[in-house]
Formats: structure tokens, C-alpha cells, sequence
């Protein structure tokens, strides 16, 4: 199950980061419970927090697509990215029933001009991180890529955000490595490797 998987992920690399970084990380839960979406972002603004990163597991009814892909926030009129992110959403985030998804779409767009580069970056690190720690221990493992979307969970963040789907729980690969305690592991270490990288490289940049 995708909250079982994602939650033990964000823990391994929530200690992983506390650890090697000594980094302050918010875990916006800690157990199995519901939080809704524009909360969570709601917390790390309230945090005032320096990432947010989202972790899933994906998934596609055939069953046959595999691959690790980032996303940062943005407009898209990819038909697979709108697919996904009408399915992370809960809802059609392009055509809401009221004003409210589509004004927090707004205003987080205008919010994220600022942080767009920087949440671009911080996609690109995460995504090399991921697909290289990986691909040094397992094969026929894919990269899909840094795409952008309009994922609703990443919509009035004022840091760098992105979404990471790690894998497709519905591939009969993949599903099953997820469900190994030893792949999570390394998946957590793969979201670290790149958290780490895009962090060194902000540093490097301030002393430029």
C-alpha cells in the first residue's frame, strides 16, 4: 500500500538527514493518518521550512510502466503528468468545481517565480540522486525524468518543492522491491544523496 511504502521512506530518510546533515526535519505525519494536501504545504510555510519534498509511489492499470520521475509545479498539457496529477489530487486540478483550487493555483504560481529555478534544481539533484544510487545496485531500473505538473500538494509552498514518485507499485518488479525493507532503504539514501547535492550547491553559490 502507497501510505505504508511513502511513510517508511520519508522516516529512513528523515533519520538519514538528521544524521549526516543535521538537518531540522518536519515529517507532515508520523503514523498512518490523513492529512489533506493544501495542509501539508500549509505546514511547511508554517515551519518556515527550506524544502519540501513529496514522496509517492505511482502506479498505471496495465500494470506494465516502471520508472522513478520528479516533478516541480507548473502548467502542463502532458496527458500522462495530467493523469497523474488528477489522481494525486483527488480532483481535477485544471477544472475545479469552485474558485478555490484554481485561485491557490494562481497565487502559488506567482508565489513560485521566485523559487521556480531553485525548485527546478532541487528536481534535477533529487532525480540524479535517486535513479544513480539505484542503478548502482539493481538493474532495468528507469529514468523517467524532471517533468513539470500541476500537483496540488506542491501549490502555496514558499520554498523549493517537489513531488518524487519512486516507483509504480502496480509493476511486478518494482511492487515488489518496494515492499523490501532493504529497497527502501535505499531509496531513502538515493532522496538523501540528492537532498545533500542540492544543498552543497546552494552553499557553493552563496560564496560565489
Amino acid at each position: 500500500v502507497e501510505k505504508a511504502m511513502t511513510l517508511d521512506i520519508a522516516q529512513r530518510l528523515a533519520t538519514l538527514l538528521r544524521q549526516r546533515l543535521g538537518a531540522e526535519v518536519v515529517l507532515t505525519r508520523e503514523r498512518d493518518e490523513t492529512l489533506p494536501l493544501k495542509a501539508r504545504t500549509a505546514q511547511a510555510n508554517a515551519e518556515g521550512a527550506d524544502l519540501f519534498v513529496s514522496i509517492h509511489a505511482n502506479a498505471s492499470p496495465a500494470g506494465r510502466l516502471r520508472g522513478i520521475e520528479t516533478y516541480y509545479l507548473d502548467n502542463s498539457t502532458d496527458h500522462a503528468t495530467l493523469r497523474l496529477a488528477k489522481l494525486e489530487n483527488g480532483l481535477d486540478l485544471l477544472r475545479p468545481k469552485n474558485g478555490e483550487a484554481n485561485l491557490r493555483y494562481i497565487l502559488s504560481d506567482l508565489v513560485q517565480v521566485g523559487k521556480l529555478d531553485q525548485s527546478v534544481r532541487l528536481a534535477r539533484s533529487v532525480q540524479r540522486g535517486l535513479v544513480t544510487h539505484l542503478r548502482s545496485r539493481y538493474p532495468g531500473i528507469v529514468d523517467l525524468g524532471v517533468k513539470r505538473g500541476p500537483f496540488y500538494v506542491l501549490v502555496g509552498a514558499y520554498m523549493p518543492c517537489v513531488l518524487v514518485e519512486t516507483a509504480f507499485l502496480t509493476h511486478p518488479v518494482e511492487g515488489r522491491r518496494l515492499a523490501r525493507d532493504d529497497y527502501r532503504a535505499d531509496v531513502a539514501q538515493g532522496l538523501y544523496t540528492g537532498i545533500a547535492g542540492f544543498v552543497a550547491d546552494i552553499a557553493r553559490r552563496r560564496t560565489l
